[in-house]
């Protein structure tokens, strides 16, 4: 193979973060004729596709998305030792985070903490769903994905999921519903329930609870987004089911009370991060900290 042409390999980079040739060349100030020369030159260099075509799509092919790891380290460190020629020190560059869409928004506060704090620091907050965000992240156009989901099998690509917390899910009262019992009895047989929608992971714990329990549910709302449920425990007068992070705020000032745990039920979050030369310098003592349980 010849010498790599690192202006090549610049343009390459650019249009697999954007996703679009058209898009790229006008960023770049360049005609779109000229840009895809210097990324066929690329690839003639290398001996293999890098994209493929998906109708007016662009598509990394698999030495694509390997090619894209190193190009996304090295120009990263360019851009540091840039700032350090010029300024003195190194800026960190934002730590990019996405986080599904359903998830409790207390536990990405929680986890969020630390970067608050820190007047140096700049974070992104991208909010979609699983898919989209796995998308983005093989594509590096995250650093970290917060998930409360398991990851889908890929052969192709090697995420590696930390687990971060365990959450027990619980049965949440408003006011008039306090005095219930901490455990399951006939009193809960007439009462009201909003629940997690069938596509969260959450409902078949509940609806095993039911099961073992003889219990027939009076579903009056579901959600599988947990902001939105933390609004339907508020206003509905009706009993919840979810993690007691997702309404921490309510249950200290009493405007809801927690009467039980689901027996052996748990919202599992996890960081899924790739693996990369050079993380986001954050990224380690960030995922290694416990600030973000309740």
């Amino acid at each position: 193979m010849s010498r790599l042409n690192y202006h090549h390999l610049y343009y390459f980079w650019r249009v697999a973060k954007q996703g679009n040739l058209t898009a790229t060349a006008q960023q770049l100030a360049i005609s779109q004729s000229a840009l895809s020369a210097q990324i066929n030159q690329l690839e003639h260099t290398i001996g293999q596709p890098l994209f493929a075509r998906e109708g007016r799509s662009l598509v990394l092919t698999e030495l694509g998305r390997t090619v894209l790891n190193y190009a996304e380290d090295i120009f990263q460190r360019g851009e540091e030792l840039q700032q350090l020629l010029t300024e003195g020190a190194p800026t960190l560059p934002s730590l990019r985070i996405g986080v599904l869409s359903s998830m409790s928004r207390n536990f990405i506060d929680g986890f969020i903490q630390p970067l608050i704090r820190q007047n140096d620091v700049h974070f992104q907050l991208i909010a979609r769903p699983q898919s989209e965000l796995l998308e983005l992240l093989g594509q590096h156009q995250l650093d970290v994905m917060l998930t409360n989901r398991e990851l889908p099998s890929n052969d192709d690509i090697a995420w590696q999921s930390q687990l971060l917390a365990r959450q027990p899910v619980s049965v949440i009262a408003p006011p008039e519903l306090a005095h219930l019992p901490a455990a399951v009895d006939d009193a809960y047989r007439e009462q009201r329930w909003v629940v997690p929608s069938y596509a969260s992971p959450l409902r078949a714990a509940f609806e095993s609870f039911c099961t073992q329990h003889q219990l027939a549910p009076n579903i009056v709302a579901e959600a599988d987004d947990m902001a939105m449920l933390r609004l339907l425990a508020r206003d509905s007068g009706a009993l919840a089911v979810m993690p007691a992070v997702v309404v921490r705020d309510e249950l200290v000032t009493g405007l809801l009370s927690k009467r039980f745990d689901l027996p052996n039920s748990y919202e599992n979050f996890y960081a899924v991060t790739l693996a990369r030369k050079f993380p986001h310098p954050l990224l380690p003592a960030i995922l290694q900290a416990k600030h973000y349980l309740p």
